[in-house]
Order: C-alpha cells, then sequence, then structure tokens
C-alpha cells in the first residue's frame, strides 16, 4: 500500500509536469515525463495517448503509429481514431487514412477536416467539394478562412485536370491564397489575361502581409512568391512568350525553394521549352524531376506529363533503350494512353524502322477503338512520308467519324489530285455530301425534315462542282450547280456557271437558262467617270503611260521647270586634267574602237620575262638608284654590254642582246623555250 501511494503521489507529479510542458510546447519534455508515467503503468489509456500526441508534434509520425499499433486493445479507433488517421496521411499512406476515417464511430470536426483533405490528395474532387461546403457551412471557429482557401483550391483542381467550368463560390478575395486559387481556375479555362491579373494582384497582396512582419525579410518574402511568380511564367509560356517565362522559371530556381514540388514542375516546364534543343540544361533540370517526395506534391496527371518528357528527352538524347523502357512502363500504367505508343513509334522512325512503326500504331488501333482516329491520323503522316499517298488516303478513310469534316475531305481530294486519281476525289465529295444529306435533319413534328441550306453542305456541293468543271467534268458538275442554283436562284454566278456547262453538253438547255440572266440595264454599274478618272490610281497609270491632257499637262510642265531649277553637283575632273589642252573626241569610246587604236605589240612582254640575269628588270637600274644624279661620276659598264650607257637609256641584259650573225636562230630558240618550260643558265 505504501508502494502504490508513492507512486500515485509519483505520477501525479509527473503529470502535473506534462502539463507544464504541453502548454509552453516543449512536447521533446513532455515525452520523457509521459514515458515514466508509463512505466508506473504500461496500460495508461490517457498516457499512451498524450505519448502519440508528443510524437506527432515531435514529427515522428511513424513511431507514433507503432505505438498506436501495439496497443490496440487500449487504444480503440474511438479513442485514437483521429491520430491514427493523421499520421498515416503525412506517411503518405491516403487509402489507409481513408479507410480510418470511414471506420470511425462518430465523425468529429477533426475528423471531417481531414477527411477533406484525404479526398483532396486522392484527386476525388466532387467529394472533396461537398465536405468542405458542410465543413464551412456547420463550423464557426477562427479557421474559416482556411477552410474556404482550401474550397477555392479545389474549385481550381476541378477546372484544371477535370476542364469542369467553375461556379461562382461568392469568396471574397481578400488574401493572397484566394487569389492565386482563382488565378488557377481561370487557368484552366484558358482565360489567361484575366489569370495574370490575379496573380499580380495575389502578389500584392502576399508582399502587403508580409512587410507587416518586421521579422520576415525580403528573401522570404521571394520564396513565399516564388509559386506566384511559377504560375504567371506558365501563362507567358503558354501564351508564346517563352523567353519571358524560360527567365522567370531560371530565377526561381535561382532561389532554391524548399518546395520540391514546385521545383519539379518548374523543371519540366523548361524541359518542354529547350525541346531537341539546349539537350545539355535539359539533363540537368531532369534531375530536379527526380526529387525525393515529388510523388507525394504533385497530382497525378502532372506525374504523368514529367514521365511522358523524361521518355522524350531520351528518344531527343539518342538514348533509345532508355526511351522504350519509360514509354512502355506509361504504357502498362496508362494502356489507353496514345502518347507512350506514339513516342514508341518516333523511337522507331528516329531508327528507320518505319514499317514497324505502322504495325505498332495498327495494334494499338485495333485494341483500342476508341482512339484510333488520332493514331490512323499518324499512320498516314507516315505514309506519306514514305512517298506511299494512295496507301495514307487509304487509311484516312477508313476514320468513319472524320470522312464528312471539311478539312479531313480537302485533304483527300488534294491527295488523289496529286495522284491523278480524279474518280477517286470526286467519290471523296460525293462520299460527304451524301453524308451531310443523310444525317442534317432535324424532327419536326415527327416528321424528318432535312436542311440541304447547312453552310458546309453547300460549301462541299459547290467546291465539288468546281472540281469537276476544273477536270473537264461538266457532266458530272451539272447536278451539282443545279442544286446550289435551286438553293439561291439569284446566284448569278453559279447560273453563269451552269450555262457554261450546259453549253457543251445541250446548248437549247444553254439557251433557255441563259434567258434568267439578269438584264445589261440592271447589271449597269453606276460609276462617275470623272471621279474615277480624276482618281489617285489613274492619275498614276495615266502618268505612267505617259498620256497627259489639259490641267495634268501643265501640271507635270510646272513640275518640270521646278525640276530644272535644282542645282546639279559638279562632277569631279581627273586629277591630271589640263584645261590647256582639248579632250580627246574619242575619249568616251573602248580603246579598241578608236581610230588611232594600232593593236597590241605581241611578245614584247614574253620575250622580256624570265631573260638576262636573276633580278634583272626592262627598266634600267640606274633610274630606280636614287644615289645616281647629274652631277655623280658614270660608272663602269655592265660586263657583256658593248659599251657604257647613260642614267636615261635602258638596260639590255646579256641574254636579250641580239647575237651577230644569227638572226634565223631566234625563233628556235623561243620554241624550245615554250617546250622546255622555265629557261635557265
Amino acid at each position: 500500500k505504501m508502494a502504490a501511494a508513492a507512486g500515485a503521489v509519483a505520477a501525479a507529479g509527473l503529470w502535473s509536469e506534462v502539463n507544464r510542458c504541453g502548454q509552453n510546447g516543449d512536447f521533446a519534455r513532455a515525452l520523457k515525463s509521459v514515458n515514466k508515467i508509463l512505466q508506473i503503468n504500461k496500460d495508461d489509456v490517457t498516457a499512451l495517448q498524450c505519448k502519440v500526441v508528443c510524437l506527432i508534434q515531435n514529427g515522428n509520425f511513424k513511431e507514433a503509429l507503432g505505438v498506436i499499433n501495439t496497443h490496440t486493445k487500449v487504444l480503440t479507433s474511438d479513442v485514437i481514431a483521429f491520430e491514427k488517421a493523421y499520421c498515416e496521411y503525412r506517411l503518405n499512406r491516403i487509402e489507409s487514412a481513408l479507410k480510418t476515417i470511414q471506420s470511425a464511430s462518430q465523425q468529429t470536426d477533426k475528423l471531417k477536416e481531414l477527411y477533406g483533405q484525404v479526398l483532396y490528395r486522392l484527386e476525388r474532387y466532387d467529394d472533396c467539394l461537398a465536405a468542405y461546403r458542410d465543413l464551412i457551412r456547420n463550423s464557426q471557429d477562427e479557421y474559416e478562412e482556411e477552410r474556404k482557401t482550401n474550397l477555392s483550391a479545389v474549385v481550381a483542381a476541378q477546372s484544371t485536370w477535370e476542364k469542369v467550368v467553375p461556379e461562382d463560390l461568392g469568396l471574397r478575395e481578400a488574401t493572397y491564397e484566394l487569389c492565386y486559387n482563382s488565378a488557377c481556375a481561370l487557368i484552366g479555362q484558358g482565360k489567361l489575361n484575366e489569370a495574370m491579373k490575379k496573380l499580380q494582384k495575389a502578389e500584392e497582396l502576399c508582399r502587403q502581409s508580409l512587410s507587416e512582419d518586421s521579422d520576415v525579410t525580403e528573401e522570404d518574402i521571394e520564396a513565399e512568391l516564388a509559386i506566384i511568380h511559377g504560375q504567371m511564367a506558365y501563362i507567358m509560356q503558354l501564351q508564346g512568350r517563352t523567353e519571358d517565362a524560360l527567365q522567370l522559371y531560371n530565377q526561381i530556381i535561382k532561389l532554391k525553394p524548399t518546395d520540391v514540388g514546385l521545383l519539379a514542375v518548374i523543371a519540366n516546364n523548361i524541359i518542354t521549352i529547350n525541346k531537341d534543343q539546349n539537350v545539355f540544361d535539359s539533363k540537368k533540370k531532369v534531375k530536379l524531376t527526380n526529387a525525393e517526395g515529388v510523388e507525394h506534391k504533385l497530382s497525378k496527371k502532372q506525374l504523368q506529363a514529367i514521365e511522358f518528357n523524361k521518355a522524350l528527352l531520351a528518344m531527343y538524347t539518342n538514348q533509345a533503350d532508355q526511351c522504350r523502357k519509360l514509354s512502355a512502363s506509361l504504357q502498362s500504367q496508362s494502356p489507353e494512353h496514345l502518347l507512350p505508343v506514339l513516342i514508341q513509334a518516333a523511337q522507331l522512325c528516329r531508327e528507320k524502322q518505319h514499317a514497324k512503326a505502322v504495325g505498332l500504331l495498327q495494334d494499338f488501333a485495333d485494341q483500342h477503338p476508341a482512339n484510333a482516329a488520332e493514331i490512323k491520323l499518324t499512320m498516314a503522316q507516315l505514309k506519306i512520308a514514305q512517298g506511299s499517298v494512295t496507301k495514307a488516303c487509304m487509311i484516312l478513310r477508313s476514320i468513319e467519324e472524320l470522312q464528312h469534316k471539311p478539312g479531313m475531305v480537302s485533304a483527300l481530294v488534294t491527295m488523289y489530285s496529286h495522284e491523278e486519281d480524279i474518280d477517286s476525289a470526286i467519290e471523296v465529295f460525293t462520299q460527304a455530301i451524301q453524308w451531310y444529306q443523310q444525317h442534317q435533319a432535324r424532327t419536326n413534328h415527327g416528321c424528318r425534315v432535312f436542311q440541304p441550306k447547312s453552310p458546309v453542305h453547300l460549301s462541299l456541293i459547290r467546291e465539288a462542282a468546281n472540281f469537276k468543271l476544273k477536270h473537264g467534268r461538266k457532266k458530272e458538275a451539272i447536278s451539282d450547280l443545279e442544286e446550289l442554283w435551286k438553293q439561291n436562284p439569284k446566284d448569278v454566278h453559279t447560273l453563269a456557271q451552269l450555262i457554261s456547262a450546259y453549253s457543251l453538253v445541250d446548248p437549247e438547255k444553254a439557251k433557255v437558262l441563259s434567258k434568267h440572266l439578269p438584264s445589261s440595264d440592271t447589271m449597269s454599274l453606276k460609276v462617275d467617270v470623272d471621279a474615277l478618272e480624276n482618281s489617285h490610281g489613274a492619275t498614276y497609270v495615266r502618268k505612267k503611260a505617259g498620256k497627259l491632257t489639259g490641267d495634268n499637262q501643265q501640271k507635270e510642265q510646272g513640275q518640270g521647270e521646278v525640276k530644272k531649277k535644282k542645282k546639279k553637283k559638279k562632277g569631279k575632273l581627273p586629277k591630271n586634267y589640263d584645261p590647256k589642252v582639248t579632250p580627246d573626241p574619242e575619249r568616251w569610246l573602248p580603246m579598241r574602237e578608236r581610230s588611232y587604236y594600232r593593236g597590241r605589240k605581241k611578245g614584247k612582254k614574253k620575250d622580256q620575262v624570265g631573260k638576262g640575269t636573276q633580278g634583272s628588270t626592262t627598266t634600267g637600274s640606274s633610274e630606280l638608284d636614287a644615289s645616281r644624279t647629274a652631277s655623280s661620276p658614270p660608272t663602269s659598264p655592265r660586263p657583256g654590254s658593248g659599251a657604257a650607257v647613260s642614267a636615261t637609256s635602258n638596260v639590255i641584259p646579256p641574254r636579250h642582246q641580239k647575237p651577230a650573225g644569227a638572226p634565223a636562230t631566234k625563233k628556235k630558240q623561243q620554241q624550245k623555250k615554250k617546250k622546255g618550260g622555265k629557261g635557265g643558265w
């Protein structure tokens, strides 16, 4: 009894310590006191609960969950349901957290709050929206603003990922979080300019609210603004302002934000901008998408987009095996998704295996008929790249839901025309027109009323008629033209085409139809001839043709006089110009056409090249010697020369001197020189 009494006294002191530490927020110290209490009584429910709470407050969620699971008999679901679900939620065991919440006998407000968070993480947005609406309606405390923020986040997610048009919740956007979520919802609707304005407002509100706290630095503000700036850059990227977006993305990365989800999204967006360029930068950025915990921060579609881009990057960097591995993994996760099989086909095309790529696409189209249209379009593109236009046409015509579309009809007709298969092109027109005749009807009092006046229908008929006329199929064009004229009897252009077609087939019918043409009086245009002639365009044409009359001619003459008065610049005279000497009247003619031209002396320079001593020139060296003046004494003659020469005479080298008594040998020597190449001693 004495021991029990002492234990009770000690436990009371420990509980006082736990209470004091809890109020001060010192949960580590409180945990020590709780453990001492459990040593006295290991099955104390309150002590176990306090231990779990202390562990949660210290961030030890795994240990806290371990305590709950080892004391299931004492800590029943009614007692510890919220703490257990919260630990599972924080450990990213979202499905387990949902089961724990749903199995609780009593749904407290805390469990409802956690239930909303769990539904959001599971991307069950409709249920999440209903849960938060119920919380806001039935709660009155200081956390109302946080609940409204969460509600707006759910609406933004619906708009972004499920393409649901968000309803107006009537929330007053007084905080930057609400403004940010509203901007995200607008981005989901494609209202980019409005979204940008909301983000600018969110940035302003964020700066205002954080600047009020003196402990917050500018770096802290920039870190908080990083997510807002990230969305701004995303809008710029969607608008095609890739340079501005890239600059803002890199600024955010330099801040090194702690949010791994934000960094992963920004890195992924940079990779999409780089595409097949700047691959080294993309390989660096892709590391940010592999950070720990990213998979718990992003939605399934965001994670899927990142994986797709990893596969594409592997393809661009010629990592064929890695590309195939990633795309195969993606296809196993989402068998009905188009992108994995398209990436695999693109990789095969890069390896020049076009036939294998087409086979892969065909297998996918057979297995998933709902997505066959887009796959078949890709198959047709590959066939065109291979030069198999006819096969491409066959593939396109097999897409039943697109056969009647004007774009498809235009593409098929163009390709058949390129292959000179006019009959098949006309058949395409006929099938499309028949489709509109069969399907463009509406029920009116139980009767099917056809609407051949549809603009698309009439446009196809007109294009078919023009095509047939262009290719000489006038008989086939007549029925189309008659249909068009029947729909619009006032269409003179169609009537003229019809008469032209009948003139070659049935002239009598053409005469009958020509009576429906309007008379020349009704077709005459009321034109003011004087105004037309005096218009700027008409004056310009007459001026160009050189036909001027009346006032215009006088005006042109007056303009000519003004032009004559303009002072002309004096021409530049040659440097050796002598005003006393009369210029050569034939100076403008080419030299060969002048009367005094006697032709060019042949062989003069040729004879001089390569003859004489090395270094000799045709000009006397004395002319180039500045030391030779009039007062200088005459030098001795050069060796081999007949006599001394003056400074102004030409010096003839020894080999250039004509040998005495050998005039006939010169020609032979020249011939030998031509045959032998360069001369020498």
